[in-house]
């Protein structure tokens, strides 16, 4: 062998060398992210079961109402830290996807009244809306776009241009389950701020009306005995229809305003 030939192979041996350990650290790092998702994601699973059998009685309108003079007493010996307990109850509820967002919503209404009521459910909602999103993304977005990257490039495509205004068609029509919404997002590009300024604003008619549905009974005992009749007045009829109509409207006035530009 000549001394050229000698040369001409030892790049080809330098770059081998080069590549496999790379490959294989890169290998190890994402076996370990796949083991921390899994991990994770059971961890999630046994506190959310935990927390469902567990007080999956407590957050229904015939307990609640079981704990007006409680509440009551409780409020006045501590002003302060009766919102901040109702901030982090309805935030983790809604972060773990748990049912019972719609009674304890009517519950904060009669309790702190529309105003306190409106903007402590408006924030804490979208707090954990947030927490349900960004944990959807971390635990599923990578597996979901790599197994089906080319049907996801198209849907990421029309988030990047119109994922704002999508989210917010979403967030003003009650009928859309509130947990798909978090865990759907997750899995896009959109971005966690948009994802919180737009439904910030998107749930707004709809918490204000279910506020306004609670500061309209007397006390939770009523509301529990006459369930949805107690609360179906005209006024809130009219305002359920307008917020389902909403969208429709703004959606021809965008298709407009497009047309014409």
């Amino acid at each position: 062998m000549t001394s050229a030939d000698s040369e001409t192979h030892l790049p080809e041996q330098t770059e081998s060398e080069d590549v496999g350990p790379v490959s294989v650290t890169e290998s190890r790092v994402s076996q370990t992210g796949t083991w921390l998702r899994l991990a994770t994601f059971l961890l999630l699973v046994g506190i959310i079961s935990l927390a469902y059998f567990n007080f999956r009685d407590v957050l229904t309108l015939k307990y609640l109402a079981t704990q007006e003079t409680n509440w009551r007493l409780f409020s006045e010996q501590h002003p302060i830290a009766i919102y901040l307990i109702a901030f982090l109850i309805y935030t983790s509820i809604t972060g773990l996807s748990l049912p019972g967002a719609v009674p304890l919503t009517l519950t904060y209404g009669w309790f702190f009244g529309f105003w306190k009521g409106l903007l402590l459910v408006s924030f804490s909602s979208t707090a954990g809306a947030t927490l349900a999103f960004l944990m959807s993304r971390y635990l599923f977005r990578s597996a979901i776009q790599s197994r089906y990257g080319e049907r996801f490039a198209v849907i990421n495509q029309q988030f990047e241009k119109e994922g704002a205004f999508y989210l917010f068609i979403l967030r003003l029509v009650p009928a859309f389950p509130f947990f798909l919404i978090n865990v759907l997002m997750g899995l896009t590009t959109i971005r966690a701020w948009t994802f919180w300024w737009v439904s910030q604003i998107g749930m707004l008619a709809g918490t204000a009306v279910f506020i306004y549905a609670g500061t309209s009974v007397p006390t939770l005992q009523e509301l529990s005995e006459q369930g949805a009749k107690g609360i179906l007045t005209p006024q809130l009829i009219i305002a359920f229809i307008l917020l389902g109509t909403f969208p429709l409207l703004i959606k021809k006035i965008v298709n407009r305003i497009q047309s014409r530009s």
